[in-house]
């Protein structure tokens, strides 16, 4: 497929004459377009105006012409390419015992990385203080100093607004309400800061990384808790006042209306979270386990209880995704979390639900699929999170049109 053909479901829309350098550069990251040739056949720009306007990304050290030979009707040209070294991002996955930190590239290429047991329940200054410190030993110990910053990304296990970039309502992280993450951060990080839901950035890993011809997708994570991301036509879609996807928290009837958590009853996750799942396995057995760590190796080990355990929890998990199924209508649902790491068993109730309950129209060409991550999805997506915003063709224009530096050096 040639260059001016190509295109990606969640790629930019169509070219419009004004617009300056940022779209040139979102033209080659998503593929669309790759050397100067294949730029002026897709915008119908001339080949000196397409020239100005990459000599401003030369200039601002955003893009390099790679030593590869792209095929073309005339003399092979060059292939351009991002700088992904042009600028670091540092990406923060908040957990409930443990936060990962790391220094990336701008492709999300971890360059550093730690993770350490702070829980959330230090509450967000001591927590964001140490963040602050550990991030500091890192660049100083990879001596990556030199190297400007492009934004920090942050992942939080709880409902967040994310324009105002706070925690509202009730989380598992407690004391972190309405706290400004932003203006605490900003004391030390005179960069843009960037604040979402876990969730979501796990959505938008997946989606980047691996479905990026896919516009709509479907993403769960089935750890400890419960919870899903969206994206619509091609962009991580989350509502109104970020509270989209909070699928852990609808009722589900027919069990029994356990208390969940958040202190309804009947709640999804109070049916197949990790803690619930660890809950009924020490009622009925006496045993110790506390959250999806240890129901998963209670099934490692094969505990034939914990594996139906889990089993059961598929077909619960999977009433609910039924529903979004027919309303959302994706072309990937992803399944994510602990839970989902081990074996089949809570796969297997997702799915037979899904093409039980949903409408045939919606689950025609619907895959079904386990997230293709391993670990560090919640890094890779604080990563995209921040190169989305950074490298949005608005924003880079406007910086570049007064001879900023798109970048900052700490």
């Amino acid at each position: 497929m040639s260059e001016t053909t190509r295109t990606a479901a969640s790629g930019p829309a169509p070219w419009r004459a004004e617009e300056g350098p940022g779209r040139i550069l979102q033209l080659i990251t998503t593929g669309r377009a790759n050397t100067r040739t294949g730029i002026a056949q897709l915008t119908g720009l001339s080949r000196s105006t397409v020239g100005q306007r990459l000599d401003a990304l030369f200039a601002a050290g955003l893009l390099k012409e790679s030593d590869q030979s792209v095929p073309s009707r005339g003399r092979p040209s060059r292939a351009l390419t991002l700088d992904h070294a042009a600028g670091l991002i540092i990406g923060v996955d908040i957990g409930e015992q443990r936060t990962r930190v790391a220094i990336t590239d701008l492709n999300a290429g971890i360059l550093a990385e730690r993770v350490e047991r702070l829980a959330v329940g230090d509450g967000p200054e001591a927590l964001l203080d140490t963040i602050t410190a550990t991030v500091r030993g890192m660049i100083s110990h990879a001596d990556l100093g030199a190297t400007p910053v492009a934004g920090i990304g942050f992942g939080l296990p709880a409902p967040v607004d994310y324009e105002a970039g706070r925690v509202l309502g009730w989380s598992i992280m407690s004391g972190w309400d309405d706290y400004d993450i932003r203006g605490h951060l900003r004391r030390t990080w005179q960069v843009p800061i960037l604040i979402d839901n876990d969730v979501n950035l796990l959505t938008l890993a997946e989606h980047r990384r691996f479905w990026r011809d896919q516009p709509h997708l479907l993403y769960i994570k089935a750890g400890t808790g419960v919870g899903s991301g969206m994206v619509i036509d091609g962009h991580v879609n989350r509502g109104a006042q970020g509270a989209a996807g909070d699928i852990g928290h609808i009722h589900i009837s027919g069990f029994g209306d356990p208390q969940c958590r958040c202190g309804n009853r009947g709640c999804l996750e109070s049916l197949v979270g990790g803690w619930a799942l660890a809950r009924d396995l020490r009622d009925r057995r006496q045993t110790k386990g506390q959250d999806a760590r240890d129901v998963v190796d209670q099934v490692r080990r094969g505990d034939s209880t914990a594996v139906a355990a889990l089993r059961t929890a598929g077909r619960v998990l999977g009433e609910a995704v039924a529903y979004a199924t027919s309303l959302l209508n994706p072309d990937i649902i992803v399944l994510g979390g602990r839970l989902s790491t081990v074996g089949d068993h809570l796969m297997a109730g997702v799915r037979e639900v899904i093409y039980q309950r949903s409408l045939p129209l919606a689950t025609r060409q619907l895959q079904i699929v386990p997230t293709k991550y391993k670990s560090r999805a919640g890094i890779a997506g604080a990563a995209y999170l921040v190169r989305d915003h950074v490298l949005d063709p608005a924003t880079l224009d406007a910086t570049l049109a007064v001879g900023a530096t798109p970048f900052s050096t700490l």
